[in-house]
């Protein structure tokens, strides 16, 4: 019989935004294992009465690991809840790969992560066309260094959107590292602490403005930032930037265009 845990994505915050699937699983767990510092606790208590519900902050990886090995060998059904998207900064592959040590397995669940929670607090379309197709997700540099060739500056040279996680106390650092990429100082940005919380917070800025303005709103954790032109809240009222799709002059596969003194 094959072992294995899920790991589930539980969404940025709001217990709602988690997927059917996510919440079946958590429904039927035996043992709920979660991060209290960000997952919610309205959604763990959709978790069967008699589950055994673990808070996981104050676990090291070896201690969780030992844990859920202990439990899956007793046949246990196990769900490993992570905030957001668990193939975002989930630190899973660590976990996984003692897991595998021990013969056991997982299987993951998707969630909606906390840049597209974030986008859609602040009414946002990330890649607008004429404008950016390209969105990039990534993280400032501080104590954890980033591989060599993904320095923010050289990937901010590409002028696309950019969606910062982990960043929050490095906006010093993002605004040089965004100027030097020759990003203007006007540049539109949109921060959004804790998206669907309750204590939901959104700034809205521009890179010259953003550390002094991050600092008046005391936003120095669980934040994404959001840079580029197409957090440009004006964007709504120029006609420059369409899609070609919904044009009717545009033919696809599924509709002939027609010109406009047809």
């Amino acid at each position: 019989m094959e072992k294995f845990i899920y790991i589930v994505g539980s969404g940025p915050g709001d217990p709602d935004l988690i997927t059917v699937k996510g919440l079946k699983i958590l429904q039927q767990a035996d043992v709920v294992m979660y991060t209290d510092s960000l997952v919610s606790e309205e959604l763990i208590k959709n978790a069967k009465p008699d589950a055994e519900v673990v808070k996981t902050a104050g676990m090291h990886l070896q201690e969780m690991v030992d844990f859920m090995v202990a439990r899956v060998n007793a046949g246990k059904v196990v769900a490993r809840m992570h905030t957001g998207d668990p193939a975002m900064y989930g630190a899973t592959m660590e976990q996984v790969a003692l897991l595998k040590k021990e013969g056991i397995g997982y299987k993951i669940i998707p969630g909606v992560s906390s840049v597209f929670a974030s986008a859609a607090a602040v009414g946002a379309e990330l890649t607008v066309p004429d404008l950016t197709q390209t969105l990039i997700l990534t993280r400032a540099e501080g104590r954890t260094p980033v591989p060599e060739f993904e320095k923010l500056r050289d990937l901010a040279k590409h002028h696309s959107t950019i969606a910062l996680f982990l960043s929050a106390t490095l906006t010093k650092k993002i605004v040089k590292e965004l100027q030097d990429a020759g990003w203007s100082d006007d540049t539109p940005i949109a921060v959004v602490q804790r998206a669907t919380w309750p204590d939901e917070k959104i700034v809205r800025t521009t890179l010259v403005n953003l550390d002094e303005d991050m600092r008046k709103n005391g936003i120095r954790k669980h934040a994404m930032i959001l840079a580029g032109w197409a957090l440009d809240p004006s964007i709504l009222e120029k006609d420059e930037y369409r899609s070609k799709l919904y044009d009717k002059t545009f033919t696809h596969g599924f509709r002939k265009g027609v010109k406009d003194n047809d």
